[in-house]
């Protein structure tokens, strides 16, 4: 299994190469040079497998056993897997009304970015031990990815880690998650910008070519294949929790609803769909909704500003990973997505080519949700459930409540659905409080608010990428 850039320009590169990226040096993203393709009896087989043997086997489809020997793979993933705190990893809870929550957060963090940095960083650490190598991993985070990327790899001698925040546009929960964290290996900045700003001085340093090869720049955001990788499972999961049988010719099909930010877990759908999973995905995107636009207009254009929502995680307007989508659906064509892209890296407005947006249409279905419609969401969800609804869950929640009402026995007929739950309702005490909903706190948030912070604040104004550059050097004589 080879890898190649979204943009053509780079060569062919195995999945240590693409893990020890951030984008490609032409500016594209990784991608699979072929997606493999299961059959009935395969996808049959692996309806009995639980969640971390489907894990292990989709690893093994784009990880050769020469990089890395299965048994090891296999005690890669346990180890990653070990700090969960369900028997099952994630789990599905089946509500009233059809909703189908499958809970991707029981890890560290409550969130469900835990699950591919977790494998990402026994990754990382696997060949950093073999090659005696450092790496400088650069992290701009909406609001989750920060923590889970901070938990995968702190402590750890041959790892540092440089991550931006939006300061005041994560909870606070959120935000001290990765401020608590006092590792000599771990370096927080609080940038006074939002989640695109907080992405130009990562991306002007991966630019650096030379600054980037000298200290062994990567990224931990989902511009890193490995995280796309690990997050097919979710959908394997999902379609076989909730498919009715797997006797039946054709076989049944399950929609797979996704909130979507920055589009990593859309991306790992739609690959899971070209593997021959049978799967119906809906993207569904708060205020911020140039993935709704996209799929229902061929309009792929940034907004004025970003909207600050309660779904503060999904509060992104250039969702980097619709090039892996569009890439896959133009069918492989670098030449197409090198125009597109750098047209959209100017002007920052794109119309899709008819025949890709009908593509895209097609494969997707999209829905945007208000801050209101998050808040009914959670509110009804609580009130026929006792469940509570983190506010990006409560997006994919809103789609379900919206779909019109079936009649009579008329379900037994219908597609089930599954809702992706990226977040425990737990990290977002304001979002509940609007919802007039008690948060249920545990322990271990509960102690964060006394424990030791530590940050450096990126001030408007300043060079943030200059800024960054002398922190890595200073950390580099240290090493």
């Amino acid at each position: 299994m080879e890898y190649v850039s979204t943009r053509g320009g780079t060569g062919t590169v195995d999945f240590e190469g693409t893990l020890f990226s951030g984008y490609a040096p032409d500016g594209g993203l990784f991608m699979p040079q072929r997606i493999p393709s299961l059959d009935r009896d395969t996808l049959r087989r692996w309806s009995r497998f639980s969640y971390p043997e489907l894990v292990k086997e989709l690893c093994s489809l784009f990880i050769t056993a020469e990089l890395v020997p299965r048994s090891m793979l296999n005690d890669l993933i346990d180890r990653a897997f070990s700090r969960f705190r369900h028997k099952d990893v994630i789990h599905l809870s089946r509500l009233k009304d059809g909703l189908n929550v499958l809970e991707l957060w029981h890890g560290v963090t409550y969130a469900f970015k835990d699950l591919s940095l977790s494998c990402t960083g026994q990754f990382l650490q696997y060949f950093l031990e073999k090659k005696q190598k450092h790496v400088t991993i650069l992290v701009g985070t909406s609001g989750d990815t920060g923590s889970s990327a901070i938990e995968s790899v702190r402590g750890q001698k041959n790892m540092d880690i440089f991550v931006l925040l939006p300061k005041g546009f994560c909870t606070q929960i959120q935000e001290l998650q990765m401020t608590t964290v006092i590792e000599d290996n771990i370096h927080v900045f609080a940038a006074h910008g939002n989640s695109d700003e907080i992405d130009e001085p990562i991306k002007e340093l991966f630019a650096d070519v030379d600054f980037a090869r000298k200290y062994n720049l990567m990224s931990l955001n989902s511009v890193n294949w490995s995280r796309i990788m690990v997050q097919i499972a979710h959908h394997f999961y999902a379609y076989f929790q909730c498919a009715p049988s797997l006797d039946t010719t054709p076989l049944p099909v399950v929609e797979i609803v996704v909130p979507t930010g920055g589009g990593g877990n859309i991306t790992a759908g739609c690959i899971a769909q070209k593997m021959g999973l049978p799967i119906r995905l809906v993207a569904v995107v708060n205020s911020n909704d140039i993935i709704h636009r996209t799929v229902q207009h061929g309009d792929f254009s940034l907004s004025e500003s970003v909207k600050a929502t309660l779904a503060s995680a999904m509060d992104i307007q250039e969702p980097y990973n619709m090039e892996r989508i569009l890439w896959l659906l133009s069918g492989s064509d670098s030449r197409l997505m090198k125009t597109l892209m750098e047209r959209f890296s100017v002007l920052k407005s794109l119309k899709l080519p008819e025949d890709l947006h009908r593509k895209l249409s097609e494969t997707l279905r999209s829905c945007s949700a208000s801050d209101e419609d998050i808040v009914r969401a959670m509110r009804r969800c609580w009130e026929e459930n006792h469940y509570l609804l983190c506010p990006h869950s409560a997006v994919a929640a809103h789609y379900h409540y919206s779909q019109p009402k079936l009649f009579l026995l008329s379900f037994l007929f219908s597609t089930p659905r599954c809702c992706l739950a990226p977040a425990s309702a737990a990290k977002f005490q304001d979002a509940l409080f609007r919802a007039g909903l008690v948060p249920q706190l545990p322990p271990e948030i509960t102690a964060l608010t006394a424990m030791e912070t530590r940050s450096t604040p990126l001030e408007r104004g300043q060079d943030w990428a200059q800024v960054l550059r002398e922190r890595i050097e200073a950390m580099a004589q240290q090493w």
